[in-house]
């Protein structure tokens, strides 16, 4: 099959689009030792994904959380050169663009550090459409984001691939009836995105265009 399978497909970031895990632990420790003076784990930092920065913010720093924001953002951004597009997708999101396959992100990051990444990689302008997780009432793993996607562009489910490194990216695409590719080459939950089942699993950015322009290849 030499065209694109699908008329839109839907990216999470992190972990799928850019290596920005180890920048989010260390920017929540940078915050968490300035003013908890502790550190948190890997593990403690993941048990909080699901809401923005923000509302994590708000919740650990109830007091000083304006400022602790501050601080966050800025230490996101300065230190967002450590940050890579994984090899392969920048060719994929040309490729992709070109054929006039409509693009959208949907992730449970808040839109400030969502833009910081995206601007900093130079993809922000492949992308029609930016939900962060500030732009939905419920966060992943409810697809509420992946409907806003469909309503907007007017697609069908059959239509549109997600494509998500963790398990809440299954759980919403299986909530909205889109397909859901898993990617597995820098997941922090490779071994429970496996036992999910995704309808697709890839290892690697090759890997995926070939199932994107050629067939089928789990």
């Amino acid at each position: 099959m030499t065209a694109n399978r699908f008329k839109g497909i839907i990216f999470d970031i992190d972990g799928t689009l850019s290596s920005t895990n180890e920048l989010i632990f260390a920017s929540f420790n940078h915050v968490a030792e300035k003013y908890l003076k502790k550190k948190l784990s890997d593990e403690e930092i993941i048990a909080l994904f699901g809401p923005p920065e923000d509302i994590i913010i708000e919740k650990l720093f109830p007091e000083v959380h304006a400022k602790v924001k501050e601080d966050y953002y800025r230490y996101y951004e300065e230190n967002h050169g450590q940050v890579n597009l994984y090899e392969g997708l920048f060719p994929l999101l040309e490729k992709l663009k070109k054929n006039g396959v409509i693009l959208g992100i949907f992730t449970g990051k808040g839109r400030v550090a969502s833009e910081i990444t995206l601007r900093e990689l130079d993809i922000y302008s492949y992308f029609s459409l930016l939900i962060s997780g500030d732009d939905v009432v419920k966060h992943k793993p409810s697809g509420e984001g992946i409907r806003m996607f469909l309503d907007k562009f007017h697609l069908l489910p059959d239509d549109v691939l997600m494509i998500g490194d963790a398990p809440p990216d299954i759980l919403a695409a299986r909530e909205t009836g889109v397909h859901i590719a898993s990617v597995v080459w820098d997941s922090y939950a490779k071994d429970e995105v496996i036992a999910m089942n995704p309808d697709y699993i890839f290892y690697t950015a090759e890997e995926l265009q070939q199932f994107i322009y050629v067939g089928d290849r789990n």
